[in-house]
């Protein structure tokens, strides 16, 4: 067992554009930025902070062009929410802000919402609550991990 864990210290994004990201975050997801990193010329490449509701984790955008691209398209971040009723007020608050999300979608265990930052980076809104809906038998959901063999150290 990794003695010691007791929870993430950070989460960093790399992005195409970190002004259009940093506004971007900061008006979806009201964005906290508390600290910047400049690089040797002073160009700040690099910000981070706090996503309201979401504990002591950082939350970091790190520009870096090359890194966003590889990670296009990909589930990245799942943020947790309460309930559906929670993801039905987010549903309202994207459709506010312009921010198009799919519609509410049976998860392997709750309910989601997915939207794309600008650099195609996948968000999952994911409830904490659980539906409680058996989706072993579709492809690409999950389903309980089979136990370690014996003798394996977990």
């Amino acid at each position: 067992m990794a003695p010691g864990l007791h929870g993430i210290h950070a989460v960093k994004l790399p992005v195409r554009d970190l002004a259009e990201s940093r506004a971007w975050y900061e008006r979806t997801f009201s964005f906290v930025v508390e600290l910047e990193f400049p690089d040797a010329d002073g160009t700040v490449r690099g910000v981070s902070g706090h996503l309201p509701g979401c504990g002591s984790t950082w939350f970091a955008l790190r520009e870096s062009p090359g890194h966003a691209a590889g990670v296009e398209g990909f589930n990245l971040v799942n943020l947790l929410v309460d309930d559906r009723t929670t993801l039905e007020d987010w549903t309202a608050r994207l459709d506010e802000l312009d921010v198009p999300h799919s519609p509410i979608v049976d998860a392997t265990l709750g309910w989601i919402v997915v939207l794309n930052d600008p650099n195609g980076i996948e968000i999952h809104l994911y409830t904490e609550q659980r539906h409680h809906i058996d989706q072993s038998g579709r492809p690409g959901y999950g389903r309980t991990a089979p136990p370690p063999a014996p003798g394996a150290e977990p």
